[in-house]
C-alpha cells in the first residue's frame, strides 16, 4: 500500500519501484515502528485527534501486531510494501479499518523513520555493549590464568623488552574498555526524540514532545525540526565506534596470527576457530582471526560511505538518507559477531611458555637494563646507551647473550661493570622493576585484573 498517490495519475514503473522500495532492509525496524506508533497514538489522543476508545482500539491492534511481528520479523522483507511504515499501516488498517488511517495525523515518514532508526540504534548499542563485556571478561580470565608468564614485547615487530602474556592481554582489555565508554557516550548523544518534527517544519498539533520523548525512552525532544528529520549523526557515530573497535579487533587478530605462526609458536589456537586445507593435510589455518581482520575493512567502508553520502546534503530530508540503513545494519551485525568470535578465540587459546621465554631472552631485550645499570654507576644515559650499543654488537659477533658475557669482556667497554650486573639482566628482575601503574610488573597486572573484575561484575555481558 502506497502512503501517497493522490497527486499522481499513474503508478510508478516497476523498475523504479524495485529501485526505490526499502522494505527488503528496513523491515528490521518493524518493532520500533510499532512502538513509535503506540506512543504517537497516545500523543494525538491527548491533542484531541482521537477519542479515548479510538486510542484504546489502535493501541490494542498495534500491540497485537507487535506480538505477531516478534515471532517472524524476517518474513516481512518479502511482503511487497514500499517500506516498513507502509507495511505497519496496511496491517493496522486490516485490523481496525478506517480508524487505522487516522494514526498518521500530524506525522510524516520523515520524522517516523528518524525515530525508528534512533530506537533501533539504542537497542543495537545495548547488544554491542554486552558483546564488549563478554569479550573483556574472557580476556581478564585468560590474563588471570597466565599471571607472571613471560612473553616477548615488540616495537617495529622487533624484539624490544620482555613483558608478560598477561600484560599483552590486558593491553587489549584497555582498548575494549575505551570502546565501551565511547559507545556509552554515543548513546547519550542520541537520546533526543525526533518524533513531532513532521516533514520538516514541526507538527501542527498540540503535542507535548518532551513527554512523548520520555515515553519512548529518550531524555528529551529534538530542538529543531529541520535538524530532527535530517540528523544522522547517531548513525555516523555508531559507525565510527564500530570502526575504531574493529581496528582494535583487527590489531588483536594480527598479533595472534603472528604469534600462532610456525615461526613464532608462542600461542596455539583451538580447533574450534581454525580450519584446514583442502590440499595440505597438515595445515591449521587461523581463519577466525583472518576473517576478523578482513571484516574491519568492511565496517570502516560503511563509515566512509555514510560520511560521503551526507557530506553535501541540503536540509531537510532527502532520499539519499535511505542509504543509511543497509550499511549500518551490516556494520553493527559484523561488529557484534566479530566481538563474540574474538571471545571464542580466547576461550581455547594456549600459551606455549617455553617458546615465549626463549623469544623474550633473544634479541638482546635486556639491553635497556644494562644501560640503566651503567646509569646507576654514574654514567650519563646517552653515554650508557652508546656503550651498550657497542656491547650488543660485540655480543652478536660472539653469538652470546648479554648475560653470558664475562666481567672481563664487559670491562673492555666500561670499567664500572662488576659481578652485580648479572642479577639485573634476568627476565624476572626486569619485569619486577617496572612496578608502577601501567607497568609490566606482575604485581601491577594482578592489581589491574582485580580492578577490571570489579568493574565487569557490575555489567551485563
Amino acid at each position: 500500500m502506497a502512503l501517497w498517490g493522490g497527486r499522481f495519475t499513474q503508478g510508478p514503473d516497476q523498475r523504479f519501484k524495485d529501485y526505490n522500495d526499502s522494505l527488503k532492509f528496513d523491515y528490521r525496524m518493524a518493532l520500533e515502528d510499532i512502538e513509535g506508533s503506540i506512543c504517537w497514538a497516545d500523543a494525538i489522543y491527548k491533542a484531541g485527534v482521537l477519542t479515548e476508545q479510538e486510542n484504546k482500539d489502535l493501541k490494542k491492534a498495534l500491540a497485537e501486531l507487535h506480538d505477531e511481528v516478534s515471532k517472524d520479523i524476517d518474513s516481512i522483507a518479502t511482503a511487497g510494501d514500499e517500506d516498513i511504515h507502509s507495511y505497519v499501516e496496511r496491517r493496522l488498517i486490516e485490523k481496525v479499518g478506517n480508524l487505522g488511517k487516522k494514526l498518521h495525523t500530524g506525522r510524516s515518514r520523515n520524522d517516523q523513520v528518524a525515530l525508528d532508526l534512533k530506537l533501533w540504534c539504542h537497542k543495537a548499542v545495548d547488544d554491542v555493549l554486552k558483546a564488549l563485556v563478554h569479550l573483556q571478561k574472557e580476556l581478564v580470565k585468560v590474563a588471570d590464568e597466565n599471571q607472571g608468564k613471560i612473553f616477548p614485547g615488540y616495537t617495529h615487530l622487533q624484539r624490544a623488552q620482555p613483558v608478560t602474556f598477561t600484560h599483552w592481554v590486558l593491553a587489549y582489555a584497555q582498548m575494549f574498555e575505551r570502546d565501551y565508554q565511547r559507545l556509552l557516550n554515543a548513546k547519550e548523544l542520541m537520546s533526543t526524540c525526533p518524533l513531532g518534527s513532521a516533514a520538516l517544519a514541526g507538527t501542527a498539533y498540540n503535542i507535548d514532545r518532551d513527554e512523548l520523548a520520555r515515553s519512548l525512552g529518550f531524555k528529551c525532544a529534538t530542538r529543531n525540526s529541520l535538524d530532527g528529520v535530517s540528523d544522522r549523526d547517531h548513525v555516523m557515530e555508531l559507525l565510527s565506534c564500530a570502526s575504531i573497535s574493529m581496528v582494535h579487533l583487527s590489531r588483536l587478530a594480527e598479533d595472534l596470527i603472528i604469534y600462532n605462526s610456525g615461526e613464532a609458536k608462542f600461542v596455539e589456537l583451538s580447533d574450534k576457530v581454525t580450519s584446514g586445507s583442502s590440499l595440505m593435510p597438515q595445515k591449521k589455518n587461523p581463519d577466525a582471526l583472518e576473517l576478523i581482520r578482513g571484516k574491519c575493512g568492511r565496517v570502516v567502508g560503511a563509515l566512509t560511505g555514510m560520511l560521503v553520502t551526507t557530506k553535501a546534503l541540503p536540509l531537510a530530508y532527502d532520499k539519499d538518507l535511505q542509504e543509511d540503513k543497509e550499511r549500518l545494519f551490516d556494520a553493527i551485525d559484523t561488529w557484534h559477531d566479530s566481538l563474540y568470535m574474538a571471545s571464542l578465540v580466547f576461550e581455547g587459546i594456549k600459551l606455549n611458555e617455553q617458546n615465549a621465554i626463549d623469544a623474550a631472552k633473544g634479541g638482546y631485550s635486556n639491553a635497556t637494563e644494562l644501560a640503566d645499570y651503567l646509569v646507576s654507576k654514574g654514567i650519563p644515559f646517552r653515554e650508557a646507551h652508546s656503550i651498550v650499543g657497542r656491547v650488543v654488537l660485540y655480543a652478536i659477533s660472539k653469538q652470546k647473550a648479554l648475560e653470558d658475557l664475562t666481567v672481563a669482556e664487559y670491562k673492555e667497554f666500561s670499567e664500572v661493570v662488576g659481578d652485580d650486573v648479572y642479577p639485573i639482566l634476568q627476565l624476572d628482575s626486569i619485569l619486577a622493576k617496572r612496578d608502577i601503574i601501567g607497568g609490566v610488573a606482575p604485581r601491577q597486572s594482578a592489581i589491574e585484573i582485580e580492578n577490571l573484575k570489579k568493574v565487569l561484575a557490575t555489567r551485563e555481558g
